[in-house]
């Protein structure tokens, strides 16, 4: 599918921090920093409703977003520092230096709006030219000299009389997507009050910049460094043709998910016997989209589907409550984990995959609540694993993170999405807009391949009990 957008740029501009205001900063990255060094930035885009042209933003508008965004990297001043890669033995860190900056691209669209910001079938190239585009770290990389990144871009696209999305493009090093959304409250509110209105709150929810807060008691930092540095140049496992793939968003609400626990609890004392099953929200969607999703995937692959090979889901676990000691909730940095369930392929192609595959993640969650850290030497081999085959499957976002209230005044966006699941091949999860309790499940797949999970999803939905 060719683009249908065309993409005007009106202005190019860097926002920093207000003069003077931030100190030159060096911070050390953590052991739970280093993995995501392997990873491409994260492109989430926001759209809203604004039934306005161009020069009416530029002209009442523009100037406080620039001055809010000034005044929200005064507290998280990190994003507007770089990413500094010196030569080896020395070890990559974040650096702030007065006068860093974000790149901000301010662009209009004729592009059809209400398509973009729907939830069918969709050309991934449509939305490309809406988010901010950052190199691969392999690309700039010297090794003979320091290469440096910048760590956050920010592109705000009017669709005259229509709307306005936001797009933005991160470097998961500098932050996981809890500082990233504290940061976007933070932008949003000072947006809609001003600063000093805001001060208060601000005051006593301050980032916690301290590194020394994450403990590496098991000695997990040298290993990942080791591994990072033998991996950083080999090609990246990234889908780059887009002809023919299309996004689709599907919602999971609160009645389906109760079906399908139902069904999962029915098989269960069958398969398991008196074995308790953890079946969340988020184990009961996932398993839906790991059977639909390997189903769709098979359909386009000759291999026997009897085979008892192993597949793989990896996720990600929030390690603020799970790490066994005091982080704080405004820390600024990345505090999560990985997860690797598994199953056989004859289990989760078989009648009762859901129940396996739920069975698979439940388990894989009860051991991080157990010991978040445990196999964390094995995180970057266990992730070049799954991206290494496309018979395994990640998800990215969360649920738990509300980021449909980021309310810039206009009210809450009327759509989000997440464009780097175009070239990772993951499929995003939010919560819902529409249904309260509902998850939204985002893929971006080959025509073909999304036609069959369509018909897998909306199906296997109607025929359960």
């Amino acid at each position: 599918m060719a683009p249908i957008q065309q993409i005007k740029v009106l202005e190019r501009c860097q926002v920093s921090p207000p003069p003077g205001s931030v100190a030159s900063t060096i911070l050390p990255l953590t052991f739970l920093d280093i993995p995501w060094l392997l990873f491409p930035p994260t492109q989430p885009l926001f759209f809203y409703d604004f039934p306005h042209t161009p020069s009416h933003f530029k002209q009442t508008i523009l100037s406080n977003f620039k001055t809010s965004l000034s005044s929200s990297l005064l507290y998280f001043f990190p994003f507007a520092g770089k990413l500094i890669i010196p030569q080896k033995p020395a070890k990559p860190h974040l650096s702030y230096t007065s006068g860093d900056s974000v790149s901000l691209t301010i662009a209009e669209s004729t592009a059809d709006f209400n398509q973009l910001s729907g939830y069918n079938q969709r050309g991934v190239q449509d939305f490309h030219q809406l988010v901010p585009q950052m190199p691969k770290i392999c690309e700039l990389l010297g090794l003979d000299q320091e290469s440096k990144y910048s760590l956050l871009a920010v592109q705000i696209t009017i669709f005259p009389e229509c709307g306005i999305s936001i797009g933005f493009s991160l470097r998961h090093v500098a932050a996981d997507e809890r500082t990233f959304n504290n940061f976007l409250k933070t932008w949003a509110t000072i947006f809609r009050t001003g600063l000093e209105l805001y001060l208060p709150v601000l005051n006593k929810n301050l980032p916690y910049y301290d590194r020394s807060v994450i403990r590496d008691t098991n000695g997990l930092e040298p290993i990942l460094w080791k591994q990072w540095w033998n991996q950083i140049c080999l090609p990246k496992l990234l889908v780059d043709h887009f002809s023919d793939m299309v996004r689709s968003t599907f919602v999971m609400g609160r009645p389906d998910m109760d079906a399908i626990k139902g069904w999962i609890m029915s098989q269960s004392d069958k398969l398991f016997g008196s074995v308790q099953l953890l079946l969340s929200p988020y184990v009961i969607t996932c398993s839906y989209i790991w059977v639909c999703w390997l189903k769709a995937n098979m359909k386009h692959i000759e291999d026997p589907i009897e085979k008892t090979e192993p597949h793989y889901f990896g996720f990600i676990a929030g390690g603020i409550t799970r790490l066994g000691y005091p982080v704080p909730v405004t820390y600024v940095g990345n505090c999560i984990a990985f997860g690797r369930a598994m199953a056989r392929r004859n289990e989760l192609l078989g009648e009762n995959g859901i129940v396996f595959a739920a069975k698979a993640i439940g388990d894989t969650i009860k051991e991080l609540d157990r010991d978040v850290l445990g196999g964390a030497e094995n995180w970057i081999s266990d992730w070049n694993v799954i991206r290494g085959s496309g018979l395994h499957i990640t998800v990215t976002g969360s649920p738990k993170v509300d980021l449909y209230t980021l309310d810039l005044g206009w009210g809450g966006p009327k759509k989000i999405e997440e464009i780097s699941i175009d070239r990772t091949g993951s499929v995003s999860l939010c919560e819902s807009r529409e249904m309260v309790g509902g998850i939204e499940i985002g893929l971006a797949l080959p025509l073909a391949k999304m036609e069959a999970f369509r018909v897998l999803y909306n199906e296997g939905l109607k025929n359960l009990p």
